[in-house]
């Protein structure tokens, strides 16, 4: 067995695909060094606009826009390595996202914060490589069989998304707390198991990826252990010299405390978690004026949320930290420098090699 991840036609010489990071974490600098340095780099589409000067009046128009640019600047940085977006399933106008991307030349697609049930249909006739983001057996059998029922098609791989991830949960609020990290691994292991019935029936590998607390070789050994082909990283890389978030942002990840991650209940009805600050405390206290509405997520109600999350993310990304969600991972606390994202990849490709 190889080291690297193969995905159809693609092969990256590292296992490790980097997490999507919205709103403008994870844009084409990181992307494209990550695909660079032997991995799959992968560009968010949340709000990527917000840099374009039309994105107030025009936020759909100033984030397609965006998407071109940013993967074409990945790629001048890339080197041949791959490179694509993520796209949430809650996005509003997801169709044009995923058309988009598509157009833009993505080698792959990957998709969650709900089911893509329409995902072959948007992408028919390319080539891009697409998976959904599980975090549950019961919702990776659902989607295979509706792609198998609507569009006799598989995943060309999956991404498996634990409890310890950051940003948006895929599990409630009594599931984060019960879940222990043995009792995942046997989720992991049943989606593993039922996988290779579709492999079988799609006649070809469909990758099995393992996110969520995804943190240094040891994480990705164990995950290779229970059968994963690769993992998939976003945490450790936001420290990196590379990534474009803004310098505040990477501080507050290197000041964290184990203490200082949460779960917070994002205005998008979802369970997140994020680095305590005083944003989270006020917006316990008091509702913000929503002044505006960016048309990102299709669950949220303007009317009755406590404060826009797009406006909190982009001040998480431009270092406004005092007016910012600050998503991260589980781990965020074991960030404690700035890395290259060549280290980095080293590491992980040494990890995968003693498997």
């Amino acid at each position: 067995m190889g080291t690297g991840l193969k995905i159809g036609d693609l092969e990256a010489r590292v296992p490790v695909i980097q997490g999507g990071m919205g709103v403008g974490i994870s844009l084409s600098r990181l992307a494209g060094s990550v695909a660079a340095n032997g991995g799959i780099g992968i560009i968010s589409t949340a709000q990527i606009g917000w840099r374009e000067p039309d994105f107030y009046q025009n936020p759909f128009e100033a984030n397609y826009r965006a998407m071109k640019k940013e993967l074409a600047a990945a790629r001048e940085i890339a080197n041949g390595g791959i490179v694509g977006f993520n796209i949430m399933v809650a996005t509003q106008r997801y169709e044009e996202y995923v058309k988009t991307a598509v157009e833009a030349g993505a080698d792959v697609i990957i998709s969650g914060a709900g089911l893509p049930v329409d995902l072959p249909k948007y992408t028919e006739g390319s080539n891009v490589k697409i998976a959904p983001v599980v975090s549950s057996l019961k919702s990776y059998t659902v989607l295979c069989r509706m792609w198998e029922r609507k569009y006799k098609r598989y995943p060309d791989f999956v991404v498996i998304e634990g409890p310890k991830a950051g940003g948006h949960l895929g599990f409630s609020a009594e599931e984060l707390d019960t879940l222990t990290p043995e009792s995942y691994d046997q989720v992991i292991l049943s989606i593993i198991s039922k996988n290779k019935e579709y492999e079988e029936k799609a006649g070809r590998d469909i990758p099995v990826i393992v996110a969520g607390g995804i943190f240094d070789g040891e994480d990705m050994k164990h995950a290779l252990s229970l059968g994963a082909d690769g993992v998939q990283v976003a945490t450790r890389f936001v420290t990196t010299e590379e990534c474009d978030a803004a310098p505040a942002y990477k501080e507050a990840y290197i000041k964290a405390k184990k203490e200082d991650i949460c779960i917070v209940k994002s205005p998008v009805g979802m369970p997140g978690r994020a680095i305590h600050n005083v944003f989270i405390d006020k917006a316990k206290k008091e509702k913000c004026r929503i002044k505006h509405c960016y048309h990102c997520i299709t669950t949220c109600d303007p009317a009755k949320i406590p404060y826009c999350i797009t406006q909190a993310l982009v001040n998480a990304a431009e270092g406004n930290l005092d007016e910012a969600l600050l998503f991260c991972g589980e781990n965020a606390y074991r960030c404690d420098k700035i890395e290259k994202v060549k280290d980095i990849m080293e590491e992980f490709a040494r990890a995968a090699q003693k498997r």
